[in-house]
């Protein structure tokens, strides 16, 4: 697995961040029973330039989280079947690995939810870390039952790290 972490800003976290976002993914593929070895860019960022990426692509021009850019067109979620078939380019071609896509992180949002919702901010962190990891396997929550699925993976996911709020 390689987790390339690119900082626009230097996250002041008082924890290993870089071993939590890598445990995360880890623990994420694992969960989801990603067959391949894969490569996931996270990029670190702050408010406004996360505005200004969430306006060019979404046409939402606000601060958000976290966004995610997946490499992959999925059937069904998590669903990895076809992608040897149908998705070639989506292999790194020096490595071999699955290139999933991209996660971009608000640090200030980390901080300013995890003191909102009254939890640690590797929690927060790392909740977001893993939503994103769903996406980018082709996860959504735009209906209510999709919502509450992906809720329960992400937390199926930290409570296997025993990242608890």
């Amino acid at each position: 697995m390689t987790v390339s972490i690119e900082l626009e800003c230097t996250p002041a976290f008082d924890f290993d961040w870089e071993k939590t976002a890598k445990d995360v993914i880890a623990c994420a593929l694992d969960y989801e029973d990603c067959p391949y070895e894969a490569d996931v860019n996270l990029i670190l960022t702050g408010a406004s330039a996360i505005q200004e990426i969430n306006r060019d692509y979404r046409g939402i021009d606000r601060v958000t989280d976290v966004l995610s850019f997946p490499l992959i067109a999925y059937g069904r979620p998590g669903d990895f079947s076809h992608v040897e078939e149908e998705q070639l380019d989506c292999f790194h071609p020096d490595t071999g690995e699955l290139m999933l896509g991209d996660i971009i992180l608000c640090v200030d949002k980390v901080l300013e939810q995890a003191e909102k919702y009254g939890h640690a901010v590797r929690r927060e962190y790392a909740f977001l870390i893993a939503h994103s990891m769903l996406h980018l396997m082709g996860y959504d929550h735009e209906e209510a039952d999709m919502a509450a699925d992906m809720e329960r993976r992400q937390e199926e996911i930290l409570s296997r790290l025993s990242i608890g709020r």
